[in-house]
């Protein structure tokens, strides 16, 4: 018997990922497809070509992300945003998406996005975070004073992290992107050199 289970819990972490993501894309392109035929029907009748609704939806990202990059349209989002901005739960949700999503921002460069290793004086550890946070400017009193960062410490196996504030002399630079140390940390950096 457990023989059984050691192959079913085997099974299921081989088909996990797999089908979690399968499943996703089915229900992106599924709510994208009838999206596509609710807004094309009226227009070419019963006609329809299936996939649609995945061309749609990448065209629409895009025009969106053309008609953001003017400032003028950032200041009609800004204004569409006040619902989200104002209710007092949905604010914190909102907002907290809106800073992760920017802090991943292709057009974001420079020291603010950098992987590094925190190495505390005297301890033979190091931690793999992100640089959030340059400096202690604009943050209320009561944090420690001096030439301190904060960087975020991201958890295995879920989302979620810590962040900590420490002097900018414990950090060691990686050269790796954003992307990959997010990744290595969400399966604990268990990938082997030859997986990639």
């Amino acid at each position: 018997m457990k023989l059984i289970y050691q192959y079913f819990f085997r099974g299921l972490l081989a088909a996990l990922p797999l089908g979690l993501t399968i499943y996703l894309l089915y229900v992106f392109l599924s709510w994208m497809e009838g999206f596509a035929m609710w807004w094309v029907r009226p227009i070419i009748g019963d006609f329809y070509i299936p996939g649609l609704g995945l061309v749609l939806g990448i065209g629409g990202i895009v025009l969106l992300g053309f008609i953001i990059s003017h400032e003028r349209a950032l200041k009609l989002l800004s204004l569409l945003e006040v619902p989200f901005t104002s209710l007092p739960v949905i604010k914190s949700v909102y907002s907290s998406l809106k800073n992760f999503a920017e802090y991943f921002a292709p057009n974001k460069k420079g020291p603010s996005q950098q992987v590094v290793t925190v190495r505390i004086p005297g301890q033979d550890m190091e931690i793999v975070g992100l640089v959030t946070r340059q400096s202690l400017a604009g943050l209320p009193e009561g944090f420690l004073h001096g030439d301190r960062v904060a960087v975020y410490l991201p958890m295995g196996y879920m989302i979620g992290g810590y962040t900590i504030f420490v002097p900018r002399e414990w950090l060691q630079p990686i050269n790796m992107s954003v992307e990959e140390a997010m990744r290595s940390s969400l399966f604990a950096w268990m990938a082997n050199n030859d997986e990639k």
